[in-house]
């Protein structure tokens, strides 16, 4: 307290002394213990009450030793387990957290990791993913601006995530306690197999093979794709010492339609530590028809080179491009892009009022919108010679197909003459159009079905931007490969409006996620929100069935599978309200990451190490490792003066305490017969 509070105290003790010897003293005739006793209540009261405008702060000063932390981290996939380290990684862990002398010096913080980190004591070793890189990530915010040593035990092989050497911070030492056997064990491995998920009936399809040898003897090693009990490639490869490395080129007969299974094999008569990785599982499916797309323009513009890859980059697609005139057959074509039309597409219009095949009319400086509103009646064009810039803006609620915002507010404008558009009957508005940041209420890309036909359209030219735009923020065109694939997948589509619609893909490697997405549509083809949709998987084999509800997430219902074992699975999704329902399969094929490998990455924890001053250790090396921590000074505890500031008496208290004090004076007095 400070000397004007504790001189305004002894004030306050005068001032209720006065005024209770005043009133029951002063001129008092009858001075008996009762009004000592009434006098003594008086100078309470009185006191605590300017005790409570005083309001008095005691303050205090406390130290507090803070360690350092040290972030011990296990490595809980079962890769350790296959290469028995699983009780070496618990003995080494046990060691380090119960170390006398590491707990005195430092905050010892205990850590695993698989696919993701979290605190932890305990370990199974059953993770199916190995992500260095997030402990980085989460051990930056978890300590900020604080400098500490950071104990991995772990193999430092990754199957997720980026390159875990360059995450970690350099002023941050990192230790290595390398788990498994460092001694180089001959292996033959099939590293990464390449194929294209869709291949067309009665054609052949690619597949590339990274073959990778771990040894120093030169041997001969048969590798064979096979299907079921048939053979269909098999080749003998040498390796050597020099050579370690053989990439496989192969192409393979589509004779079924459907989901194919094939499995990679390679061989020799050398003994492996382990086989595991020697073969490899993977799938194609197979289909029988192909989407023919006329892509037909009378001008050259960017947008048609840039429309034509992002289509075919989906397999099941092909495009031809087309002057409007060079048309013989429009039974060819499933799709129809038509590119800035003029007069010059009036024949080709007329052809396909009678084909009825669906078009995606896109628009340009070049269009002759007085021909095109003669043409089609789904949008009335009012334009202008001026032209204008036009901003994208994402419609959340759009639900005729399932689509994600790719960042369309931020792609650059679609040119697009100046003018009114205006909208007739029933149209899907994906994309709406804004002025810089003027709404005008205009699509910008709709969608309109008219007696089983669809169309779509997009009011401006280069788009050939967008597609640039989406590579710069994403490092790959497949984003929006992926919604144009979707828009033509909802053309070259003529079934009418399903209530449920479910996606999901025909086949999964066991370890990734298995994701269901579905949506379903109420009469009036709004996405319904209150739906309570199920999901009942039965292995075709074991008979073993399973249900989940789906959840809602945004514009759909989705459900997560991950755990399910390899195999086929039949699955049916209804909802329970209108009783609607999907049946399909699909198929995990037997594949476990984590088995791949026979040594731990000794050379990249080496990397690690040396990039933030650390250094790799192995189990029988723990004392060393402690020894250097507890002598490196890098690390001190630092001690904290908590300085707390809290009232003498809390206010609530002194009030009670008053109201005690001045009812006691008061019932005093009336029993005494003083009022």
């Amino acid at each position: 307290m400070t000397t004007n509070t504790v001189l305004l105290l002894v004030f306050s003790l005068l001032i209720a002394g006065g005024l209770s010897f005043f009133q029951y003293y002063y001129k008092a005739k009858n001075k008996s213990k009762l009004n000592l006793f009434l006098a003594f209540l008086r100078f309470l009261s009185i006191f605590c009450l300017l005790l409570l405008l005083i309001n008095p702060i005691i303050t205090r000063n406390t130290l507090e030793i803070v360690k350092p932390p040290l972030a011990l981290v296990v490595d809980n996939s079962s890769s350790i387990s296959y290469l028995n380290a699983d009780k070496t990684a618990l003995k080494v862990y046990k060691e380090l957290a119960s170390n006398e002398a590491l707990n005195e010096k430092f905050d010892i913080q205990s850590y695993r990791f698989d696919n993701e980190f979290q605190q932890s004591e305990k370990f199974d070793f059953k993770g199916t993913q190995s992500n260095l890189d997030a402990i980085a990530k989460d051990l930056k915010s978890i300590n900020k601006n604080i400098i500490f040593p950071t104990i991995i035990i772990t193999d430092g092989n990754q199957t997720s995530g980026n390159d875990y050497v360059y995450a970690f911070d350099t002023a941050n030492k990192v230790f290595q306690i390398v788990l498994g056997d460092t001694i180089k064990q001959l292996d033959l491995k099939i590293n990464q197999l390449n194929v294209n998920k869709y291949a067309f009936y009665k054609n052949k399809f690619p597949v590339e093979v990274f073959l990778q040898y771990s040894g120093n003897k030169n041997i001969l090693a048969d590798f064979s794709i096979s299907q079921g009990n048939s053979i269909l490639s098999k080749q003998t490869i040498s390796f050597s010492a020099s050579k370690k490395i053989a990439v496989i080129n192969v192409l393979l007969p589509a004779e079924k339609v459907g989901s194919q299974v094939f499995k990679a094999t390679i061989t020799s008569k050398e003994k492996e530590k382990n086989s595991y990785n020697n073969t490899k599982n993977f799938a194609v499916e197979v289909i029988d028809q192909k989407t023919n797309i006329a892509l037909v323009s009378a001008i050259n513009h960017p947008d048609i080179s840039a429309l034509k890859r992002a289509i075919e980059s989906n397999a099941q697609r092909k495009v031809t491009t087309i002057k409007p005139k060079n048309i013989n057959s429009l039974q060819d074509y499933g799709v129809l892009i038509l590119y800035q039309p003029t007069a010059e597409f009036k024949t080709l219009f007329e052809e396909n009022k009678l084909a009825g095949i669906n078009t995606f009319i896109i628009t340009g400086t070049h269009t002759d919108f007085p021909f095109l509103n003669q043409q089609q009646n789904s949008l009335l064009f009012k334009m202008g010679a001026q032209k204008e810039d036009y901003l994208a803006s994402f419609n959340s609620q759009f639900n005729l197909f399932a689509i994600e915002n790719i960042g369309f507010e931020n792609f650059p404008p679609l040119q697009n003459p100046f003018g009114t558009v205006t909208t007739n009957g029933n149209l899907s508005v994906l994309l709406s159009s804004k002025i810089r940041n003027m709404e005008t209420n205009s699509p910008l890309l709709a969608f309109a079905e008219n007696q089983g036909k669809r169309t779509a359209f997009l009011l401006g030219e280069n788009a050939w931007k967008w597609r640039l735009q989406s590579h710069i923020d994403n490092q790959s065109f497949d984003k929006f490969d992926v919604f144009i694939d979707k828009t033509i997948q909802f053309l070259a589509s003529n079934n009418s409006k399903k209530s449920l619609v479910v996606n999901h893909e025909s086949f999964y490697n066991s370890g990734e996620a298995i994701e269901i997405i579905a949506q379903y549509f109420n009469k009036n083809y709004e996405f319904d929100e209150k739906a309570h949709l199920t999901i009942s998987i039965t292995n075709t084999k074991t008979k073993q069935n399973k249900n989940y509800d789906l959840l809602k997430s945004n514009n759909s219902y989705k459900v997560n599978l991950d755990g399910l074992a390899a195999g086929n699975y039949n699955f049916t999704v209804k909802e329970l309200n209108s009783k609607s329902s999907y049946s399909s399969h699909f198929e995990i094929l037997d594949f476990d990451i984590e088995k791949q490998f026979i040594n731990p990455d000794l050379e990249k924890l080496n990397q690690l190490a040396n990039l933030t001053q650390g250094k790799t250790y192995f189990p029988n090396q723990v004392d060393q490792l402690v020894k250097s921590l507890l002598e490196d000074d890098s690390y001190k505890s630092i001690q904290k003066n908590n300085l707390t500031r809290s009232p003498l008496i809390e206010w609530e208290w002194l009030l009670v305490l008053i109201a005690a004090l001045l009812s006691a004076e008061w019932f005093v007095r009336k029993y005494n017969g003083l009022l």
